[in-house]
């Protein structure tokens, strides 16, 4: 079993899909006024798939992508993720859902940048309260499998930016997560680093891990299995 597919596993037994979101609201208050950033989302999201969300800026993206993290709550709906409505659950159990089960990766990276690769790997894994030789295991094998056991000791200024990323995403699947949400992953990255996190990403997705993408990028998009339009705050199925 590789090292993303026992959490992803867990889930593909449990329901046969990672999230279902029913009538899904979320409402901000802006300046006097609501705002209305969701407006009844429908959405399941299979385990193993790779969707791509793409749609105007201010269309609910980053928004959604927060519920789906356990990030925010809806204003109303239900956000289901294996089973477990994420609108309901304890703070407590939110926190130990995005510790356990939920990998982020950024546009800007979020590396510390006093931290060698090693450990700003080895700091994703904290909340997880793991034996240190454990610890020691899953970071060492997290950054062999994103191509980066020989820059372990480098701190991210020492790093491109396609490597700084690989490290990004090595810190999210150490904890070997049922689903890896990815804000506009390439943004920061010129085109061949693209390719490269995009392979990358696939591979991952390949080995069982549930990966969703914002982006902008069409080119990013069309290497998904499944690709959504979030507008005005609804979802389109625009595969194919």
């Amino acid at each position: 079993m590789s090292m993303t597919e026992s959490a992803g596993t867990a889930v593909a037994e449990h329901t046969g899909h990672v999230y279902r979101l029913t009538g899904v609201r979320k409402d901000y208050a802006q300046k006097g006024r609501t705002v209305r950033a969701l407006a009844g989302v429908d959405l399941e999201i299979e385990a193993g798939g790779f969707v791509a969300i793409q749609g105007p800026t201010g269309g609910g993206k980053s928004t959604l992508l927060q519920l789906l993290g356990a990030l925010d709550r809806p204003t109303a709906g239900a956000v289901e993720l294996a089973g477990t409505d994420l609108a309901r659950a304890s703070n407590a159990r939110l926190g130990r859902i995005r510790a356990e089960q939920v990998g982020f990766v950024f546009q800007g990276f979020n590396l510390i940048p006093t931290l060698t690769a090693h450990e700003n790997v080895d700091m994703g894994l904290e909340p997880l309260g793991l034996p240190r030789a454990e610890r020691e295991t899953r970071v060492t094998e997290a950054l062999a499998h994103v191509g980066l056991a020989d820059r372990a000791d480098h701190r991210p200024g020492e790093l491109s930016g396609g490597q700084q990323q690989r490290v990004a995403i090595a810190r999210a699947v150490a904890k070997r997560p049922a689903v890896l949400l990815a804000d506009e992953p390439t943004g920061n990255l010129d085109e061949h680093m693209r390719d490269e996190i995009l392979g990358l990403l696939e591979g991952l997705n390949g080995e069982g891990l549930t990966l969703v993408v914002v982006t902008h990028d069409s080119a990013v998009a069309r290497r998904a299995s499944r690709r959504l339009r979030l507008e005005k705050g609804l979802v389109r199925d625009v595969s194919g």
